[in-house]
Formats: C-alpha cells, sequence, structure tokens
C-alpha cells in the first residue's frame, strides 16, 4: 500500500529553533544521547516514514528557510513556532505569522495550526524579562484558535516524544474525513 503523504509547514521568526527541532526528529525524538545531525535546506521536505493502524504514512517538513518559496507550499499541518526566551517570537505569531496562515494557506480554517514552543531547556523561573511561560503560550494560541499548544527543548530532548506524538496524531487526523481541525467547545450558557 502506498503510503499517504501529509506536508507540515514550521512558521516562525529566524532562530527560534525551527532547524533543531528538525535535526531532533531526525535523530529520533525519544534519543536524547547523540548529537543532532546537521540538516541542509536542500534536503528539505524532511521526510518520516510511519505506520499508523490502517496505513503507512508520510511526514514531510518543510521550514522557512527559503522564505520566496514557502508560500507555494499547500501544507495538511501547520506549526507555528516560537522561542520560549523570547517574547517578541511569540508576539510575531500574532502579528506576523496569522496573518500569513490565514492568507496564504488557512482562509477557510480547514488546515490545523499547532504553536509549538521551542528551546524550553533557556527557561529560567524567576521572572526574567521576556521569558515565556506556558499559560501565556495557551492563552496566545486559544487567542489565535489554533488547534493545540506544544512546547519543547530540541536540544536536550525534553518533552520531545511528547510534542512528536501530538504531531502525528494531529496529521494522521488530517487524513480521515472529518480532518485535523480540533472541534470547538460546545457554547454553555449558565
Amino acid at each position: 500500500m502506498e503510503a499517504q503523504e501529509v506536508s507540515i509547514l514550521l512558521l516562525g521568526d529566524a532562530e527560534v529553533g525551527k532547524t533543531t527541532f528538525l535535526s531532533r526528529l531526525a535523530l529520533g525524538p525519544n534519543n536524547t544521547t547523540s548529537s543532532l545531525p546537521i540538516l541542509r535546506d536542500l534536503d528539505q521536505p524532511f521526510t518520516f516514514d510511519l505506520r499508523s493502524r490502517t496505513r503507512p504514512i508520510r511526514l514531510e517538513f518543510s521550514d522557512t528557510s527559503s522564505p520566496t518559496t514557502y508560500t507555494l507550499l499547500r501544507p495538511s499541518l501547520i506549526l507555528l513556532c516560537f522561542s520560549i526566551p523570547s517574547r517578541e517570537s511569540l508576539t510575531s505569531l500574532s502579528t506576523k505569522w496569522k496573518h500569513i496562515v490565514e492568507t496564504h494557506f488557512n482562509y477557510d480554517e480547514s488546515i490545523p495550526v499547532v504553536v509549538l514552543g521551542l528551546k524550553r531547556d533557556l527557561r529560567n523561573d524567576d521572572g526574567e524579562e521576556g521569558m515565556v511561560f506556558p499559560q501565556e503560550g495557551v492563552r496566545v494560541a486559544a487567542e489565535m484558535r489554533c488547534d493545540r499548544y506544544c512546547e519543547c527543548s530540541a536540544v536536550t530532548g525534553e518533552l520531545c516524544a511528547q510534542v512528536w506524538e501530538d504531531i502525528v496524531k494531529t496529521a494522521v487526523a488530517t487524513t480521515t474525513e472529518q480532518g485535523g481541525r480540533s472541534e470547538p467547545p460546545p457554547c454553555m450558557i449558565m
């Protein structure tokens, strides 16, 4: 049986950790002992072959490192990435990247969007200015009406397996009749 392809696009400011995250995935999200491989932009998309319960699936990750061509892609899933130690990169998701997603890819809101916080290993709990805490990331993701919020450290491997699982679940859901968008919570009048 031929693998069903799911294209995944990583969007976000430069230097937020997208390439390092892809390097961790190339090594394996559960492998935290080896040094990360160096990925070349020319090798995009970076592919990962999986086997779901019913069929093989090929995940194809593309990065915004070639800014003249990423708007030509037709992704099935979008990862909006920011750097946890940079509040500016989180703000940029709603001021810049949300507009790009809505005008180039998701004008009918059919594509699932995941907000991904990277460089979790650089977070400190002393309230340093500019540091983004999980509740802030969740709030911004909810305000932008995104489907999920995740965070991890690609350098240390912390939470990478869980993020990988969330990405795979969402990607596999895009291949179903219902699609990968999460259902909005029901309205309740109290």
